[in-house]
């Protein structure tokens, strides 16, 4: 099933669970009705059957309430179970297009996983007490009306305890929600550290980093908790204060129905029954006091989802094109670095034909592994753009763009799960397929062995970033993974960076061998063995090129010695006393 990502996308996806909420507020209705048993059983008894010592008559009001009371338990649960169902439906529909959203944006900046917790709170707010309580509370006037028609002060007292309770409920707001959003984005930026310590464990350790940034994650969430405790004090202050004031006037309504009990105005059942009715009027305000703290939350999760969403935009599916051949272009790539005004690319144009191989080199910080990270769409430009076949990248669908590019980054990056997996890129679909091209890849590269010398050979899992293999290895499976599917343009960076000579001697026979089929190669390079292979040689310098052409023409000039500079003339010593004069 698609799931398309956009602002749409999240309103879509709660309009498709509106039946379940429609439903919910029904049986909310029906249960709310059937509260009113109680009430009406007290009237009855101490009305109709007690002055008339009739025993039948209390036999039956007992049996008519307790039916009542089985029905509104059996409506409560089915009311549990449609919120329930709402819950999965809505994490089914919104869930992947919120993660496919993480994933495109982070390719222009790098996201946490926090939108993903703020959608579950919002999934829990829609479908738990909270919204329970916002469903009870337009029956709160049901009850009001019953208490004036018992009598007019006990309805007047209703409706001033409402009043105080509503009101308690609005500065309990008032005084939490600051705190409450503070302690939100303390809790996501804590995280979001915590992640970065986390993926950089072993650096950590070797350099002793460890204490430092204990402490530093320890500071964090103090921070985070002193906002939370700050807004639960108040919560807990003003939640206390609501179940007492209930309970007060929970026992004065018990006064005020004797007082007029007393006076005649009303029966002894009718004492009873208001301060029943009372309390339930009052119930739908005190759980919604409860459930403020979710409930101001669930505001801002909504706009940080919707934000997210629309950023990743609501494009189309573009239209599927020819299969690919390779034919390469950059046109004034530019690629800024991320909160710098600095450029690691600067209006980078090359063309490269079909079946070519392009070697890239340069100093350290050149912008080569930027370079490649632009030409498969790894990294946003932020001016120019990168076509495959006469098409920019954002013009091919992402799966036909994916099938079509093999990539291996200076990091291998393989993710947890099984080597089958990795190489597989995690596709599903025809197992007998999937396999004989998973081993295809592998031998290809020269990775088939080394892979049958794993525990589990195919089927061995991996930790995430590729735990529990050596570089080498990672490299080498990393490199199976690229030469999956036979992609028409394979982009490696620095691909022999963790090999030794025979891995080095393999990756070159791999190479002439993808050059062989037909596909276009583009090497990022410090070593300059692969380079024997190449084509065309594109020299890199302050992310702009310096020299590109036929390999040999670019290396013959890389060896020519530099121009020597002719000394500046000396300035004769009056000259500039005369200079200064002037």
């Amino acid at each position: 099933m698609d799931h398309p990502i956009g602002g749409a996308s999240l309103r879509a996806g709660l309009a498709a669970c509106r039946s379940h909420f429609i439903n919910a507020a029904l049986f909310s209705g029906l249960i709310n009705l059937l509260y009113l048993a109680p009430s009406i059983y007290m009237l009855q008894v101490y009305d109709r059957a007690v002055p008339t010592r009739g025993a039948t008559t209390l036999l039956a009001l007992t049996l008519i309430y307790l039916f009542a009371i089985a029905t509104m338990g059996a409506f409560d649960l089915v009311r549990a179970r449609v919120l329930i169902r709402a819950s999965a439906r809505l994490d089914r529909l919104l869930a992947p297009p919120i993660v496919a959203a993480l994933i495109r944006t982070s390719v222009a900046q790098p996201r946490s996983s926090a939108a993903l917790r703020e959608f579950d709170q919002l999934r829990q707010t829609l479908t738990g007490a909270g919204v329970l309580a916002l469903f009870d509370l337009p029956w709160a006037p049901i009850y009001l009306l019953v208490c004036f028609v018992i009598h007019p002060l006990l309805g007047a007292m209703a409706i001033a305890a409402m009043g105080a309770t509503a009101g308690l409920a609005w500065a309990n707001e008032r005084a939490s929600s600051r705190s409450l959003k503070l302690a939100n984005a303390a809790a996501t930026h804590g995280y979001t550290s915590l992640e970065g310590t986390l993926g950089a464990a072993g650096v950590v350790k070797a350099l002793g980093m460890g204490p430092a940034l204990l402490a530093r994650h320890r500071a964090e969430r103090a921070e985070s908790l002193g906002f939370q405790a700050t807004a639960s004090a108040s919560n807990a202050t003003f939640v206390s204060a609501t179940k007492a004031m209930r309970i007060a006037l929970q026992s004065l309504a018990l006064g005020l129905g004797a007082w007029l009990a007393m006076d005649g105005r009303i029966s002894g059942g009718a004492i009873f029954a208001a301060s029943l009715l009372l309390s339930r009027a009052l119930a739908p305000i005190e759980q919604i006091t409860g459930a403020s703290k979710a409930l101001v939350l669930a505001l801002p999760a909504y706009r940080t989802i919707h934000a997210l969403l629309v950023e990743a935009g609501d494009t189309p599916e573009p239209v599927r094109l020819p299969a690919p051949t390779g034919r390469l272009q950059a046109e004034g790539l530019t690629v800024a670095i991320a909160d710098t005004d600095r450029r690691a690319l600067a209006g980078v144009s090359f063309k490269l034909a079909e079946g070519r191989v392009l070697g890239v080199v340069g100093p350290s910080g050149a912008g080569k592994s930027t370079l490649a990270r632009a030409l498969v769409g790894a990294v946003a430009a932020e001016a120019g753009v990168v076509r495959l076949d006469g098409a920019s990248l954002a013009d091919w669908p992402e799966d036909q763009l994916g099938a079509a590019i093999g990539y291996l980054p200076q990091d291998p990056t393989l993710l947890r799960g099984t080597v089958r997996e990795n190489i597989c890129r995690f596709r599903t679909g025809d197992r007998a397929a999937i396999d004989a091209e998973v081993v295809r890849a592998a031998q290809a590269c020269g990775a088939h062995e080394l892979i049958l010398s794993l525990p589990k050979a195919y089927d061995t899992v991996l930790g995430q970033r590729g735990a529990g293999l050596s570089a080498g290895q990672a490299q080498r499976i990393a490199l199976a993974r690229a030469l999956y599917g036979g992609p028409a343009l394979l982009v490696l960076d620095e691909p022999n960076a963790h090999l030794d000579a025979d891995g080095e001697a393999q990756l070159f026979a791999t190479l002439q061998a993808v050059k062989a089929n037909g596909a276009t190669v583009v090497v990022i390079a410090h070593r300059t063995g692969v380079l024997r292979v190449v084509d065309e040689l594109l020299v890199l310098r302050d992310g702009r090129i310096a020299l590109h052409g036929e390999r040999d023409e670019v290396m013959r000039k890389l060896a020519e010695p530099p121009a020597p500079v002719a000394p500046a003339a000396p300035i004769a010593p009056a000259a500039a006393p005369r200079a200064l004069a002037a």
